[in-house]
């Protein structure tokens, strides 16, 4: 059991290892460990799974066991999803948003999780519960930086991922704010280069996000 203040503690911890969280939608497990064993050696550690994919909780097992990096599951959106997180080894969860079901199983299954808001009265809502980590999503669609400063002159308690829509160009207005540890982004782990088994390449995409700085 773990409680919503715990969570919250542990998940801020993990956005401050790195200025970026890379988000990875995985196609086939195969890829699964040297991918992350590149980001891992390119100074991005804490690494997203989004269980998107037939592969996705195949993908978390093979990372868990990758030195130095700290694996959590993507797009958890129910109690089902946490217990099969856990039981892959997802030491953290991701969610878009947040319900009390959902909070409820990650707090009963030990799993510190990120909940998502996008308004006020969302991140009122995790406050209220005890949460002042969040992830803010959909980033640039819910109005980009500038709405995530204006949440922070009322909200400075909570601390947030922005994700969605964020990469290189516009990481660093993110960073820059004070209510944000790290962002979220999938332009680490292109596709094209995970396919072709790029993995210097990806490393080197991580070395340069690891130094963002806002």
């Amino acid at each position: 059991m773990i409680t919503p203040e715990a969570a919250s503690v542990r998940t801020l911890e993990l956005c401050r290892m790195a200025p970026v969280i890379p988000v990875l939608v995985i196609q086939d497990a195969a890829t699964a460990q040297s991918l992350a064993e590149a980001l891992v050696a390119g100074g991005l550690p804490v690494l997203e799974v989004t269980l998107r994919t037939p592969a996705a909780l195949q993908a978390i097992s093979a990372m868990a066991g990758v030195p130095g990096g700290v694996v959590g599951a993507g797009t958890v959106l129910n109690a089902g999803d946490v217990a099969a997180a856990k039981a892959a080894g997802a030491r953290f969860a991701v969610s878009p948003g947040a319900t009390d079901a959902l909070l409820d199983a990650c707090e009963a299954a030990d799993l510190p999780i990120l909940p998502g808001a996008a308004t006020a009265s969302e991140a009122m809502r995790l406050l209220q519960r005890g949460y002042t980590t969040a992830k803010f999503f959909p980033a640039e669609a819910a109005g980009g930086a500038p709405a995530l400063k204006a949440l922070g002159a009322p909200l400075p308690q909570m601390t947030f991922c922005p994700t969605g829509g964020v990469g290189p160009g516009n990481a660093g207005d993110y960073l820059g704010l004070p209510n944000v540890a790290c962002v979220g982004g999938s332009w680490v782990a292109p596709t094209a280069m995970v396919d072709a088994g790029d993995w210097a390449g990806i490393e080197a995409l991580a070395r340069e996000a690891a130094v963002l700085a806002g």
